[in-house]
């Protein structure tokens, strides 16, 4: 058999006479009579692929295929692998310092948030069991967490479990009202007045908005800004099996880790489908839900990185001012 574009190659032409640089010899050539013809002999049928040839290229491609996806899984945030550095939420990071809620049940590509009417809101979840008044509150220390801006824990002892405290945020985005439920956690609303009182969420931002389906909420208070930081401390989780959000909800953020709260929490505007696992600590007034609103309309900035699940920084930057205590 010839090769393609061989000097057998020639369009079906009889092959030309190569040439010699001496005459070329006669031979005798062997005579048959007209009648008679070499025996045709059968074509041989194709060389049968060896099971062991077979067995090397099916290999090869298995081998190549796997390598692709695990590229893919480990090389590529959002694939297979839960993306980490931008731990503010979604599949719970890797990263076993940052702070989340949960991921939505479906990731959307650019959602259409339905904005509720303002007295459309959840109702805030009960204890059926109240509270022990006092109740003792404790604080852990947490080296592992990212604290640019360390805060002095509250002290450790009795805090009250009855009662409201009202609370303003000046943001950039408008005012956000929220009333701190003590009968809901005695605790977290002790470590939320500490922090504001020192002033450690002055000029923090905002850094994950969600508005996907099933889970549309506004996180705030890292000191980092990418979902990392921290306190430098740590408290211990109030929950209980009856806990429920819903729009108007104010509840704490954490790692997967249980009492891995700190300074994080997050703002529900809309439906929440998350499971009981994440402390609530009050509720947000009618005019901060309207501020959540507009923010939340504005949607997710597709030029910041986010997380792969349809969340990240908002359009509309919320940034703290300062906020106001009795």
């Amino acid at each position: 058999m010839s090769e393609p574009g061989g000097p057998d190659d020639q369009g079906g032409g009889a092959p030309q006479q190569p040439s010699y640089p001496y005459p070329q010899q006669q031979y005798p050539q062997q005579q048959y009579p007209h009648w008679q013809y070499p025996q045709w002999q059968p074509s041989m049928p194709p060389k049968k692929t060896s099971p062991a040839a077979v067995a090397l290229v099916t290999g090869s491609v298995v081998v190549v295929v796997m390598m692709v996806l695990a590229f893919l899984a480990w090389g590529y945030p959002g694939f297979l692998r839960k993306p980490a550095a931008n731990a503010s939420g979604g599949w719970f990071t890797t990263s076993p310092t940052a702070r989340t809620t949960l991921v939505s049940p479906t990731p959307a590509e650019t959602p259409t948030v339905r904005v509720p009417p303002s007295g459309d809101r959840a109702p805030m979840p009960k204890r059926t069991t109240p509270l022990a008044n006092p109740v003792t509150c404790s604080f852990t220390p947490d080296s592992g967490t990212p604290a640019p801006k360390k805060a002095t824990p509250p002290p450790d002892g009795p805090a009250p479990s009855a009662g409201t405290v009202p609370v303003r945020i000046a943001t950039s985005a408008g005012d956000i009202g929220l009333t701190l439920d003590r009968a809901l956690a005695p605790c977290t609303v002790v470590n939320f007045l500490s922090l504001a009182k020192q002033g450690f969420y002055d000029g923090t931002s905002c850094h994950r908005l969600s508005v996907v389906t099933g889970l549309r909420m506004l996180q705030c208070g890292d000191p980092v800004g990418d979902g990392t930081g921290g306190p430098g401390y740590t408290i211990k989780d109030e929950t209980f099996p009856e806990l429920t959000y819903g729009r108007g909800v104010l509840a704490m953020a954490t790692t997967a880790e249980p009492d891995s709260g700190g300074s994080q929490f997050f703002l529900v505007f809309g439906e929440a489908q998350i499971p009981p696992s994440y402390t609530v600590f009050g509720s947000i007034d009618d005019a901060g839900l309207a501020v959540l609103d507009k923010v939340a309309a504005g949607g997710v900035d597709p030029a910041a990185q986010g997380i792969g699940d349809g969340s990240g920084p908002p359009k509309i930057p919320v940034t703290f001012i300062g906020i106001t205590t009795p």
